[in-house]
């Protein structure tokens, strides 16, 4: 699926990153978010209906619990992005976990175990 006027794409992205970003560190109260939740990145279909929302989460006391904690603020998340970024749609979003910063961890330990020997 090619996209549509990438560069367009590549800053409604960013936008919307920066704004999310802004959202879940200093807005959304959820007792059930617990760690460093960061976004790493977002996807926008072309025709602005979803964003794809992957955040990295980083000692948290139950991943599940802050994922289910940020699936429950998506209505509040959508409604203060239609407020900032003057889209004609405001995206769906959807939160997914990002595990490429736990997965990098994991291969630098290997390669400092491997080093070791």
């Amino acid at each position: 699926m090619q996209r549509k006027n990438t560069s367009r794409m590549n800053r409604i992205d960013e936008e919307l990153k920066k704004e999310l970003s802004n959202i879940i560190s200093y807005e959304l109260k959820n007792s059930k978010i617990t760690g460093l939740v960061s976004v790493t990145k977002v996807k926008t279909t072309p025709d602005l209906r979803y964003a794809r929302v992957y955040v990295s989460i980083l000692n948290s006391k139950n991943k599940k619990d802050t994922l289910e904690g940020l699936t429950n603020g998506v209505g509040y998340m959508r409604s203060k992005i239609a407020e900032r970024i003057n889209l004609r749609i405001t995206p769906e979003i959807v939160i997914q976990i990002d595990e490429s910063a736990e997965y990098g961890a994991k291969i630098d330990s290997i390669i400092n175990e491997l080093k070791k020997k």
